[in-house]
């Protein structure tokens, strides 16, 4: 049972990751000397020290196979009215062949473009019947396709996931092709112009021999995915996407009968005829003794190292996977503890077990400080790692990962969609282990892992010598003579019905007001403090607020950072810091059976934060050190430069939107700052505190007054931000950066709104959501879609106290920079002209937006965000409660009058990142409006 391979892989879906470990033979024969008795201590070891109760789970399940193959799994939870939908096809690009490589990932954006009954655009009626989670993924085993819909929508659901099973081919033309063959091609573009972003296809090319199944990435080559013809791609659909090589997740709102019924209904008369051959097992490559160096236009060096191990199912699993936390990625961890603390010759250490079917990997990445010799870093790294083999394994840090990973698998349980929902773990077990249950069911083999078997895994790891081959008897489908009725979409039911709990507002002994909604479906609780404060209150000192955030986690109280990070894994709780614009705030989240503790320890960080001195200067560095990533990745480097463009240095807005500040502003912070800046703004009358979660008012104010009695309203005065209005440009303004040899260019264009406000709130979202603020929005579906010039257009507009930033982004392929910024141009003044928004338009997204409330308050922390953000604006509780209607009640003309309000692309602020030996010239010509190129730099 790989607990944190869920997690792991909701990241890992186009990209090779992976991880693991290298085997050293003096120990595995010293520690093999009486199997009996090291079993036997291994044995006692994990009852007595490295053991700890695996939370009391399950996910009841019902499984089933089709006539025709299918095998269907349905669970129900009824706390909301929604269902979540997961496929999965056997299928991922392990089963692609050299030369036709990237064919799982392309066919996974072809399904996405409609199907025989229903042609176009296959998110359209999800987007207006209230579609929640919805998304596919591919990797090198498995191929995904998940969605969460209100209960009403789940006979469309259903008809289009059948309907793109099994009426799809004939949807499948050489325009569609192309299109979406542009469309991945521009992913790929987009990820290797990122930093590192050519980094795995190198590891998996130089770890895996070739011709070996994971010796090329989900995303493949661009000369393979040009040669991809149609017979090709239709031959691939007819292979793989067959009812006998998929899963089918039903999971929410609905019987195991009515489930049943509904599958058999819209899958059961979908053939299955020969299921391609599986590959079950491969001989484990030799490990690859070899060192080599690439160039990438990134701020500091990375140091990748890699091994590979046996593959998922493996009895080293467990062992492997808990092994890689004792490695990295906390605070505690050794390698971050020796490299980034102690010797200070890195900012950031990761690394990762990667179980997949026919091979697992170890990965550590290391990312160098810059001015560090790396023949220096690597040095430290090879010793520490080669300490850890022989003996470095902490039965007491094992302990405490176990009880946070526990801790995090509660509290992710709340949600039957989506990555990492009950769903997706329910299809995850079924493909890896043939048993839906078996992730929840190996917790307790989790449990039980002792510090001996991670030691052992550790120091004696073996490669695999054998190959193993399964022949099965050819298996008969049959598949029912009727289907359902594939000449029109089924109705959507429009009804939402929600119950949301009580919201119970009372105050502190010292004055804090608290908002409490009580929900009592898992053992935990969640809590946000927020305190008006945030990057405005910077002045100037840019990066403030955020490192006084940061800063939170370095210790509180007698703790001191590594203490305080051990504490929170021993209690299983959540405690962290958050800076925006105008707030600042601090997250809690805890088991209720350690409910009591976690907040004493909270209340550490709110009444005594260390703020360490010795701790400063390597926080400071560190961030100093992301400042330099952020410039050198194209979108981070634009949102540094846009806000003083829009209102000007020096204004509470005029800092990078990234929140991390200025290296001088970093620079110039002090421990006197950083404890000024907490007695300003952290006192209890200038906060808020929300609750949601398994506990009474009785209960949580009793605590929360034992826990913050020494904390009260000091009697100087409260400080105030003073947020100065500013005024739009009379015309277009265009600013370059210089990023030489980029192969895209990140377009990007701000403009100033008024602050929010309650009157006319839903028709500006409706506009800003229709123009550009979704996946059908008419920049994207330009962009992407009709030119595939770009993988995503988008625009948002940031919730601010003052006037908010609305920002247009796209990252668009070179030769296309100029055009592109013609077309964004054009759909705006068109928006605002003679195509207006359209009533269909408007239709859909009424329809979307009402019924997604469905499942927009399905866990603890999207009803704590809500509350929150309630509380924030001064509204009563009903208001979340009657959104639905107020949006049901949009009307054409009231969001044509909020275009005109507050759209104006003539006043654009434009910052374009790219080559200017290639788009400077013809970005000038446009003559939208002046054009300067800025120097690198804040």
């Amino acid at each position: 049972m790989e607990l944190r391979q869920v997690l792991i892989c909701l990241f890992l879906s186009t990209f090779f990751l992976a991880s693991c470990g290298q085997p050293d033979e003096e120990s595995h024969r010293a520690l093999s000397v009486d199997k009996e008795a090291a079993a036997s201590s291994r044995a006692a070891a994990a009852d007595k020290q490295a053991y700890v109760a695996a939370p009391k789970l399950e996910i009841p399940f019902h499984k089933e196979v089709l006539d025709n193959g299918l095998t269907v799994i349905v669970h129900g939870d009824h706390k909301a009215p929604v269902v979540s939908i997961n496929i999965w096809y056997k299928v991922g690009s392990k089963d692609e062949v050299p030369g036709k490589t990237g064919f799982a990932h392309l066919f996974e954006h072809l399904m996405f473009n409609g199907s025989e009954n229903y042609p176009g655009e296959y998110f359209e009626p999800f987007q207006r019947s209230g579609a929640t989670d919805m998304n596919g993924t591919t990797n090198n085993d498995r191929t995904n396709y998940f969605e969460t819909v209100p209960k009403g929508a789940l006979d469309m659901a259903l008809w289009m996931e059948s309907d793109r099973m099994g009426h799809f081919s004939g949807a499948i033309t050489q325009e569609v092709l192309d299109e979406q063959r542009g469309v991945v091609k521009n992913e790929k573009r987009q990820g290797e112009n990122a930093p590192y972003g050519k980094a795995f296809d190198t590891i998996a090319i130089s770890t895996f021999p070739p011709y070996h199944p994971y010796s090329w990435t989900p995303i493949g080559s661009m000369e393979d995915l040009d040669n991809a013809s149609l017979e090709d791609v239709k031959k691939w659909f007819a292979d793989y996407y067959q009812p006998a090589n998929a899963i089918l997740v039903i999971a929410g709102d609905i019987s195991v009968e009515e489930a049943m019924a509904k599958a058999r209904q819209y899958f059961g008369d979908i053939p299955s005829t020969e299921v391609q051959p599986r590959l079950k097992n491969w001989e484990l490559p030799a490990q690859v003794n070899k060192r080599e160096i690439i160039f990438d236009q990134v701020p500091q060096t990375r140091i990748y190292k890699v091994w590979n191990v046996p593959a998922i199912g493996s009895e080293e699993e467990d062992a492997l996977d808990l092994m890689t936390s004792l490695l990295a990625n906390r605070k505690n961890s050794l390698l971050y503890r020796r490299l980034v603390r102690d010797e200070q010759v890195a900012t950031g250490v990761s690394a990762f077990y990667y179980g997949r079917q026919l091979a697992g990997q170890l990965v550590i990445m290391v990312d160098v400080k810059p001015g560090q010799p790396l023949e220096k870093v690597e040095k430290l790294l090879d010793a520490e790692l080669r300490e850890f083999a022989k003996g470095g394994v902490s039965t007491e840090e094992l302990r405490r990962i176990k009880q946070s990973e526990f801790a995090g698998l509660v509290k992710g349980l709340e949600k039957t969609g989506g990555f990492g929902g009950k769903s997706d773990i329910l299809a995850r077990s079924e493909f890896y282990y043939g048993d839906p249950g078996a992730l929840i069911g190996g917790l307790e083999e989790y449990a039980k892992v002792s510090a001996l078997e991670v030691q052992d895994v550790a120091s004696r790891w073996l490669k695999p010598n054998s190959y193993t081959l399964i022949v099965k008897p050819k298996k008969k489908y049959s598949s029912a003579d009727k289907g359902v009725d594939r000449s029109k979409l089924p109705a959507v039911d429009k009804t939402v019905e929600l119950e949301l709990p009580e919201q119970k507002a009372f105050t502190l002994d010292n004055g804090l007001p608290v908002v409490l909604a009580e929900r009592h479906d898992t053992p935990a609780v969640f809590m946000n403090l927020q305190f008006r404060s945030g990057a405005a209150a910077d002045r100037d000192k840019p990066g403030l607020a955020s490192m006084a955030a940061q800063m939170l986690s370095e210790g509180a109280g007698e703790l001191d950072g590594l203490e305080f990070s051990a504490r929170q894994e021993e209690l299983g709780a959540s405690i962290g810091a958050g800076s925006g614009l105008d707030y600042n705030s601090i997250t809690f989240s805890a088991l209720k059976t350690q409910l009591e503790p976690s907040l004493e320890l909270f209340a550490k960080v709110v009444l005594q934060p260390l703020f360490p001195e010795k701790d400063l200067a390597r926080v400071k560095s560190n961030r100093i050190d992301a400042i330099a990533q952020e410039k050198a990745q194209p979108q981070g480097l634009a949102l540094r430069e846009l806000p003083p463009l829009l209102y000007g240095k020096g204004h509470p807005y005029g800092s990078p939107l990234t929140g991390s500040g200025t290296v001088e502003g970093i620079g110039a912070i002090s421990r006197d700052d950083l404890v000024q800046f907490h007695e300003n703004w952290v006192r209890p009358d200038n906060a808020m505190l929300t609750v949601v979660g398994d506990v009474t008012e009785e209960e949580i104010k009793t605590l929360l007054n034992k826990a913050l009695a020494g904390w009260k309203a000091p009697k100087s005065e409260l400080a105030q931000v003073q947020v100065p209005q500013v005024e739009r440009p009379q015309r277009a303004r265009v600013y370059l950066l210089d990023r030489p040899g980029a192969e895209q260019s990140y377009i990007m264009a701000g403009l100033v709104m008024p602050p929010w406000q309650p009157e006319g709130a839903e028709a500006f979202d409706a506009m800003a959501n229709i123009i550009a603020g979704k996946f059908t929005s008419r920049v994207n579906m330009n962009l992407r879609e009709d030119k595939h010039w770009s993988y995503g257009a988008r625009a948002v507009s940031l919730d601010t106290e003052g006037q908010r930033p609305y920002i247009l982004f796209a990252p668009v392929q070179t030769d296309k920079t100029a055009p592109a910024i013609e077309e964004l141009l054009k759909e705006y003044r068109s928006y605002l002209g003679d195509k207006p928004v359209r009533e269909e338009e408007l239709a859909d997204y009424r329809d979307d937006e009402v019924l997604k409330q469905s499942g927009r308050f399905q866990t603890k922390g999207q009803l704590l965000s809500s509350i929150t953000w309630q509380v924030e604006k001064g509204l009563p509780p009903a208001y979340i409660a009657e959104y639905p209607q107020r949006v049901a009640a949009l009307t054409k003309d009231s969001v044509e009058a909020s275009a005109q309000e507050f759209l104006a692309p003539e006043q654009f602020t434009w910052v374009i990142v790219g080559d200017l030996g290639k788009i400077q010239k013809e970005i000038e010509a446009l003559d939208i409006g002046p054009v300067e190129v800025l120097p690198s730099g804040d």
